[in-house]
């Protein structure tokens, strides 16, 4: 469903363009939280040996909950989506994408430049704003298939979680069974968050001015990407 379908009328300001101005405002200063892993965190990976389940979950849903890029895209795959059955499958696609490549990427040891995989992330967020407004349909005459482009996208969101664990040395030892739970902490992370996105959204479609906050609301979601691209490519070409 597209923005395209609803109306187009723009209203005052509300909370939520407040709430994207300091969304932007902080990509602006760079990734220390998209994907950072905090001091001690990272001296417990790299210090870990045999299995150590139970943390690896934790850090697995402490980097999704904390990774903004991941969320914004969620957040533009469930904006128009108002049926729980088709939230569970775009949100299945979505894990089973960024999983196969979190895991694969780590235990093959398949090396991708993590500028141009998070510059790919951002260009999902773009992506999805600019389906949710319509703009493919109107401007192209092509509808995209969004179940597909969802799951695409997963598998360059797994390779961006897989390029920060990449920058640890980790030891062999019990190095399967830990990336598993780092997989399975991501999931509860982003199980966590999108209850929280859920809930605060069918809360504002409650309002009267949902419609017309709506494509204010993709316009900057779909900056925000932009501003995650540029970030990433400067990064790129600076390195």
């Amino acid at each position: 469903m597209t923005f395209a379908s609803h109306s187009t009328r723009r209203g005052a300001s509300s909370p939520w363009r407040t709430l994207f101005w300091l969304a932007l405002s902080m990509l602006a200063t760079g990734t220390a939280f998209a994907h950072g892993v905090a001091g001690d965190d990272k001296a417990f990976i790299e210090g870990s040996r045999g299995m150590q389940l139970a943390p690896f979950i934790y850090l697995g849903a402490k980097h999704m909950v904390t990774g903004y890029d991941h969320l914004l895209f969620l957040f533009g795959v469930i904006f128009f989506l108002y049926r729980l059955r088709d939230v569970g499958l775009y949100v299945t696609l979505f894990a089973v994408g960024h999983s196969v490549t979190l895991l694969y990427g780590v235990l093959s040891g398949t090396h991708v430049n993590p500028y141009l995989v998070d510059a790919i992330i951002g260009l999902s967020v773009v992506y999805k704003a600019l389906d949710n407004l319509g703009a493919f349909q109107r401007f192209v005459g092509v509808q995209p298939n969004t179940k597909a482009a969802v799951l695409i996208f997963g598998f360059f969101h797994g390779f961006g979680l897989a390029t920060k664990l990449q920058e640890f040395t980790l030891s062999a030892d019990g190095l399967l069974a830990n990336i598993v739970a780092f997989n399975v902490g991501v999931e509860l992370g982003q199980l966590l968050a999108l209850g929280g996105i859920l809930i605060t959204i069918s809360f504002w479609r409650r309002t009267s001015a949902f419609q017309r906050q709506a494509f204010a609301a993709n316009t900057l979601l779909m900056a925000a990407g932009f501003v995650l691209i540029g970030h990433q490519l400067t990064g790129y070409f600076n390195s």
